[in-house]
Protein backbone atom coordinates (compact mmCIF):
# COMPACT_ATOMS: atom_id res chain seq x y z
CA UNK A 1 0.00 0.00 0.00
CA UNK A 2 1.48 3.40 -1.42
CA UNK A 3 2.25 6.20 1.72
CA UNK A 4 -0.26 8.67 3.10
CA UNK A 5 1.76 11.59 1.80
CA UNK A 6 1.39 12.16 -1.64
CA UNK A 7 4.60 12.37 -4.04
CA UNK A 8 5.54 15.28 -5.69
CA UNK A 9 5.82 14.13 -9.12
CA UNK A 10 8.61 16.36 -11.46
CA UNK A 11 7.04 15.86 -14.95
CA UNK A 12 3.22 15.40 -14.41
CA UNK A 13 1.26 13.63 -17.31
CA UNK A 14 -1.25 16.10 -18.84
CA UNK A 15 -4.39 14.22 -18.48
CA UNK A 16 -6.54 17.41 -19.86
CA UNK A 17 -9.13 15.52 -22.13
CA UNK A 18 -9.70 12.06 -22.05
CA UNK A 19 -12.09 10.94 -24.48
CA UNK A 20 -14.41 7.70 -24.44
CA UNK A 21 -14.30 5.73 -27.13
CA UNK A 22 -16.80 2.67 -27.74
CA UNK A 23 -14.92 -0.57 -28.41
CA UNK A 24 -17.27 -1.85 -30.88
CA UNK A 25 -16.46 1.41 -33.00
CA UNK A 26 -13.98 0.84 -34.98
CA UNK A 27 -14.41 3.98 -36.86
CA UNK A 28 -14.33 5.95 -34.08
CA UNK A 29 -11.49 4.03 -32.80
CA UNK A 30 -9.11 5.16 -35.64
CA UNK A 31 -11.12 8.54 -35.47
CA UNK A 32 -9.30 9.14 -31.87
CA UNK A 33 -5.53 8.14 -33.47
CA UNK A 34 -5.50 11.76 -34.81
CA UNK A 35 -7.49 13.83 -32.23
CA UNK A 36 -5.58 16.36 -29.96
CA UNK A 37 -6.84 14.36 -27.26
CA UNK A 38 -4.83 13.58 -24.16
CA UNK A 39 -6.07 10.17 -23.15
CA UNK A 40 -8.32 8.07 -24.32
CA UNK A 41 -10.46 5.19 -22.87
CA UNK A 42 -11.05 2.48 -25.23
CA UNK A 43 -15.05 0.79 -23.36
CA UNK A 44 -16.48 -2.20 -23.34
CA UNK A 45 -18.82 -1.59 -20.90
CA UNK A 46 -21.30 0.87 -20.95
CA UNK A 47 -20.72 1.50 -24.76
CA UNK A 48 -21.25 -2.03 -25.69
CA UNK A 49 -24.11 -3.93 -25.70
CA UNK A 50 -23.95 -7.72 -23.75
CA UNK A 51 -23.87 -9.48 -27.63
CA UNK A 52 -21.13 -7.30 -28.97
CA UNK A 53 -19.32 -7.86 -26.04
CA UNK A 54 -16.91 -10.13 -27.45
CA UNK A 55 -16.40 -8.47 -30.91
CA UNK A 56 -15.77 -5.51 -29.00
CA UNK A 57 -12.61 -6.55 -26.87
CA UNK A 58 -11.10 -8.34 -30.11
CA UNK A 59 -11.48 -4.77 -31.44
CA UNK A 60 -9.72 -3.04 -29.06
CA UNK A 61 -7.19 -5.84 -28.69
CA UNK A 62 -6.29 -5.14 -32.40
CA UNK A 63 -6.61 -1.36 -32.11
CA UNK A 64 -4.00 -1.36 -29.43
CA UNK A 65 -1.52 -3.98 -31.29
CA UNK A 66 -1.94 -1.93 -34.35
CA UNK A 67 -0.42 1.10 -32.42
CA UNK A 68 -0.46 4.80 -33.51
CA UNK A 69 -1.49 6.53 -30.46
CA UNK A 70 1.64 8.74 -29.96
CA UNK A 71 1.43 11.00 -27.22
CA UNK A 72 -1.82 10.10 -26.10
CA UNK A 73 -2.38 7.73 -23.27
CA UNK A 74 -4.96 5.08 -23.61
CA UNK A 75 -6.91 2.64 -20.98
CA UNK A 76 -9.79 -0.01 -21.73
CA UNK A 77 -12.58 0.27 -19.72
CA UNK A 78 -13.45 -3.35 -18.86
CA UNK A 79 -16.45 -4.83 -17.13
CA UNK A 80 -16.50 -5.44 -13.78
CA UNK A 81 -15.27 -9.08 -12.65
CA UNK A 82 -18.35 -10.57 -11.45
CA UNK A 83 -19.93 -10.21 -15.36
CA UNK A 84 -19.55 -12.99 -17.93
CA UNK A 85 -17.22 -10.28 -19.34
CA UNK A 86 -14.52 -9.23 -16.70
CA UNK A 87 -11.91 -11.28 -16.58
CA UNK A 88 -11.55 -11.99 -20.41
CA UNK A 89 -11.13 -8.13 -20.31
CA UNK A 90 -8.76 -8.15 -17.66
CA UNK A 91 -6.39 -10.77 -19.63
CA UNK A 92 -6.96 -9.07 -22.89
CA UNK A 93 -5.52 -6.05 -21.65
CA UNK A 94 -2.86 -7.59 -19.40
CA UNK A 95 -1.44 -8.58 -22.93
CA UNK A 96 -1.87 -4.95 -24.55
CA UNK A 97 0.19 -2.25 -24.70
CA UNK A 98 -2.41 -0.21 -23.11
CA UNK A 99 -1.51 2.28 -20.59
CA UNK A 100 -3.90 1.37 -18.22
CA UNK A 101 -7.55 -0.75 -16.96
CA UNK A 102 -10.23 1.49 -15.73
CA UNK A 103 -12.41 -0.17 -13.71
CA UNK A 104 -16.26 0.78 -13.17
CA UNK A 105 -18.49 0.70 -10.27
CA UNK A 106 -15.68 0.69 -7.50
CA UNK A 107 -17.33 0.65 -4.19
CA UNK A 108 -14.46 -0.54 -2.02
CA UNK A 109 -10.77 -1.77 -2.34
CA UNK A 110 -11.60 -5.44 -2.66
CA UNK A 111 -12.67 -4.64 -6.46
CA UNK A 112 -8.94 -3.10 -7.37
CA UNK A 113 -7.19 -6.30 -4.71
CA UNK A 114 -9.01 -8.70 -6.85
CA UNK A 115 -8.16 -7.27 -10.57
CA UNK A 116 -4.96 -6.10 -9.35
CA UNK A 117 -4.10 -10.20 -8.92
CA UNK A 118 -6.25 -11.02 -12.03
CA UNK A 119 -3.41 -8.87 -13.79
CA UNK A 120 -0.75 -10.49 -11.63
CA UNK A 121 -2.34 -13.88 -12.87
CA UNK A 122 -2.33 -12.71 -16.37
CA UNK A 123 1.92 -12.04 -16.04
CA UNK A 124 0.61 -7.77 -16.81
CA UNK A 125 3.61 -5.46 -16.59
CA UNK A 126 4.18 -3.86 -13.76
CA UNK A 127 3.56 -0.33 -15.43
CA UNK A 128 0.29 -1.07 -16.56
CA UNK A 129 -1.72 0.86 -13.93
CA UNK A 130 -5.68 0.54 -12.81
CA UNK A 131 -8.06 3.69 -12.39
CA UNK A 132 -11.17 3.62 -10.59
CA UNK A 133 -14.60 4.60 -11.80
CA UNK A 134 -16.23 6.78 -8.77
CA UNK A 135 -19.93 5.91 -9.52
CA UNK A 136 -21.46 5.23 -6.57
CA UNK A 137 -22.33 6.57 -3.36
CA UNK A 138 -20.72 3.36 -1.40
CA UNK A 139 -17.31 4.23 -3.61
CA UNK A 140 -17.29 7.82 -2.29
CA UNK A 141 -17.76 6.83 1.07
CA UNK A 142 -14.93 4.53 0.43
CA UNK A 143 -12.60 6.56 -1.49
CA UNK A 144 -9.67 6.74 1.22
CA UNK A 145 -9.27 3.10 1.46
CA UNK A 146 -10.16 2.59 -2.45
CA UNK A 147 -7.11 5.85 -3.49
CA UNK A 148 -5.04 3.32 -1.26
CA UNK A 149 -5.85 0.01 -1.55
CA UNK A 150 -2.95 -0.79 -4.38
CA UNK A 151 -0.03 0.90 -5.57
CA UNK A 152 -0.97 -0.24 -9.35
CA UNK A 153 -3.89 2.90 -9.01
CA UNK A 154 -2.59 5.83 -10.47
CA UNK A 155 -5.97 7.32 -11.34
CA UNK A 156 -9.87 8.07 -9.86
CA UNK A 157 -12.06 8.80 -12.58
CA UNK A 158 -15.74 10.68 -11.54
CA UNK A 159 -18.47 9.16 -13.25
CA UNK A 160 -21.13 11.60 -12.74
CA UNK A 161 -24.08 10.18 -14.90
CA UNK A 162 -24.31 6.86 -12.56
CA UNK A 163 -23.21 8.82 -9.46
CA UNK A 164 -26.53 11.55 -9.91
CA UNK A 165 -28.82 7.72 -10.40
CA UNK A 166 -27.11 6.89 -7.78
CA UNK A 167 -27.83 9.73 -5.12
CA UNK A 168 -31.28 10.41 -7.21
CA UNK A 169 -29.63 13.94 -7.74
CA UNK A 170 -29.95 15.74 -11.05
CA UNK A 171 -27.29 15.76 -13.49
CA UNK A 172 -26.49 19.72 -13.78
CA UNK A 173 -23.97 21.13 -16.58
CA UNK A 174 -21.96 22.41 -13.71
CA UNK A 175 -22.48 19.50 -11.12
CA UNK A 176 -23.30 21.16 -8.31
CA UNK A 177 -25.38 18.90 -6.87
CA UNK A 178 -22.44 16.15 -7.10
CA UNK A 179 -20.24 19.12 -5.50
CA UNK A 180 -19.77 17.45 -2.40
CA UNK A 181 -18.94 13.91 -4.00
CA UNK A 182 -16.59 14.87 -6.21
CA UNK A 183 -14.33 16.62 -3.56
CA UNK A 184 -14.48 14.03 -1.62
CA UNK A 185 -12.93 11.87 -4.06
CA UNK A 186 -10.46 14.69 -4.87
CA UNK A 187 -9.16 14.83 -1.14
CA UNK A 188 -8.81 11.46 -1.16
CA UNK A 189 -6.42 11.44 -4.67
CA UNK A 190 -4.64 13.96 -4.11
CA UNK A 191 -3.90 12.10 -0.23
CA UNK A 192 -2.40 9.76 -2.19
CA UNK A 193 -0.26 11.45 -4.81
CA UNK A 194 -3.22 9.93 -7.55
CA UNK A 195 -4.59 11.70 -10.52
CA UNK A 196 -8.58 13.06 -11.10
CA UNK A 197 -10.56 13.25 -13.78
CA UNK A 198 -14.16 15.06 -13.79
CA UNK A 199 -17.09 13.47 -15.32
CA UNK A 200 -18.63 13.75 -18.28
CA UNK A 201 -21.33 16.46 -19.86
CA UNK A 202 -24.23 14.79 -21.51
CA UNK A 203 -25.51 17.67 -23.33
CA UNK A 204 -23.85 17.52 -26.66
CA UNK A 205 -24.71 21.36 -27.84
CA UNK A 206 -24.67 23.02 -24.60
CA UNK A 207 -21.26 24.38 -25.70
CA UNK A 208 -21.55 27.24 -22.65
CA UNK A 209 -22.43 25.17 -19.97
CA UNK A 210 -19.29 22.77 -20.72
CA UNK A 211 -17.00 25.60 -20.67
CA UNK A 212 -18.65 26.40 -17.44
CA UNK A 213 -17.92 22.82 -15.91
CA UNK A 214 -14.81 22.88 -17.20
CA UNK A 215 -13.21 25.99 -15.86
CA UNK A 216 -15.10 25.07 -12.43
CA UNK A 217 -13.53 21.62 -12.49
CA UNK A 218 -9.91 22.85 -13.42
CA UNK A 219 -10.70 25.61 -9.92
CA UNK A 220 -11.60 22.60 -7.66
CA UNK A 221 -7.87 20.78 -8.60
CA UNK A 222 -9.46 17.99 -11.09
CA UNK A 223 -6.11 17.37 -13.96
CA UNK A 224 -9.11 17.31 -16.67
CA UNK A 225 -12.26 16.24 -18.18
CA UNK A 226 -13.98 12.91 -19.67
CA UNK A 227 -15.33 13.71 -22.67
CA UNK A 228 -18.30 12.17 -24.92
CA UNK A 229 -17.50 13.67 -28.05
CA UNK A 230 -14.48 15.28 -30.12
CA UNK A 231 -15.60 18.85 -30.14
CA UNK A 232 -15.13 18.64 -26.97
CA UNK A 233 -12.05 18.41 -26.83
CA UNK A 234 -10.42 21.84 -27.37
CA UNK A 235 -12.50 23.16 -24.39
CA UNK A 236 -11.11 20.57 -22.31
CA UNK A 237 -7.72 21.67 -23.05
CA UNK A 238 -7.70 25.03 -22.91
CA UNK A 239 -9.46 25.08 -19.52
CA UNK A 240 -6.98 22.73 -18.01
CA UNK A 241 -3.75 24.38 -19.48
CA UNK A 242 -2.02 26.16 -17.42
CA UNK A 243 -2.68 29.91 -19.00
CA UNK A 244 0.34 32.21 -19.83
CA UNK A 245 -0.91 34.86 -17.23
CA UNK A 246 -0.11 31.78 -14.68
CA UNK A 247 2.93 30.68 -16.22
CA UNK A 248 4.52 34.11 -16.03
CA UNK A 249 3.42 34.35 -12.68
CA UNK A 250 4.91 31.07 -12.37
CA UNK A 251 7.98 32.41 -12.98
CA UNK A 252 8.74 35.26 -10.96
CA UNK A 253 7.47 33.41 -8.10
CA UNK A 254 10.41 31.16 -8.48
CA UNK A 255 13.11 33.78 -9.44
CA UNK A 256 11.76 36.02 -6.63
CA UNK A 257 12.18 33.12 -3.75
CA UNK A 258 15.81 32.06 -4.97
CA UNK A 259 16.64 35.57 -4.91
CA UNK A 260 15.39 35.93 -1.63
CA UNK A 261 17.17 32.76 -0.38
CA UNK A 262 20.14 34.28 -1.96
CA UNK A 263 19.98 36.97 0.30
CA UNK A 264 18.92 34.87 3.56
CA UNK A 265 15.49 35.10 3.42
CA UNK A 266 12.91 32.31 3.34
CA UNK A 267 9.89 34.55 2.07
CA UNK A 268 9.14 37.05 -0.77
CA UNK A 269 7.01 39.11 -2.02
CA UNK A 270 5.05 38.78 -6.14
CA UNK A 271 2.22 41.27 -6.68
CA UNK A 272 1.72 42.31 -3.40
CA UNK A 273 1.87 38.64 -2.15
CA UNK A 274 3.59 36.33 0.15
CA UNK A 275 5.18 33.81 -1.58
CA UNK A 276 6.64 31.23 0.32
CA UNK A 277 8.50 27.26 -0.48
CA UNK A 278 5.07 25.57 -1.09
CA UNK A 279 4.05 28.60 -3.95
CA UNK A 280 7.21 27.36 -5.65
CA UNK A 281 6.43 23.72 -5.41
CA UNK A 282 3.06 24.60 -7.18
CA UNK A 283 4.64 26.78 -9.68
CA UNK A 284 7.44 24.53 -10.67
CA UNK A 285 4.25 21.96 -10.96
CA UNK A 286 2.89 24.12 -13.55
CA UNK A 287 5.59 24.35 -15.87
CA UNK A 288 6.38 21.39 -16.13
CA UNK A 289 2.98 20.44 -17.33
CA UNK A 290 3.31 23.26 -19.60
CA UNK A 291 6.30 21.75 -21.19
CA UNK A 292 5.23 18.46 -21.34
CA UNK A 293 1.70 19.98 -22.92
CA UNK A 294 3.96 21.44 -25.58
CA UNK A 295 5.74 18.43 -26.28
CA UNK A 296 3.10 15.96 -26.65
CA UNK A 297 1.40 18.99 -28.79
CA UNK A 298 4.24 19.12 -30.95
CA UNK A 299 3.95 15.40 -31.54
CA UNK A 300 0.13 15.06 -32.53
CA UNK A 301 1.43 18.20 -35.51
CA UNK A 302 4.14 15.68 -36.24
CA UNK A 303 1.40 13.15 -36.92
CA UNK A 304 -1.19 15.36 -38.17
CA UNK A 305 1.59 16.96 -41.17
CA UNK A 306 1.89 13.20 -41.86
CA UNK A 307 -1.62 11.43 -42.13
CA UNK A 308 -3.70 14.63 -42.20
CA UNK A 309 -6.01 15.67 -39.43
CA UNK A 310 -9.36 13.59 -38.30
CA UNK A 311 -12.09 13.36 -40.20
Amino acid sequence: MPPATAPSPALPRPRRSVLYVPGSNSRAIDKARRLPVDGVILDLEDAVAPDAKTAARDAVARALADGGWGPREVAIRVNALETPWGRDDLAMAAETAADAVLLPKVDGPEMLLAADRRLAEACAPGGLQLWAMMETAAGVMNATVIAGATSRLAALVIGTADLAKDLHARHLPAADPLATARSLCLLAARARGLAILDGVHLELDDAEGFEVACRQGAAMGFDGKTLIHPRQVDPANAAFSPDPEALDRARRIIDAHRDALATGRGVAVVDGRLVERLHVVEAERLIALAERIAEAERAQAAEVQATGPAR
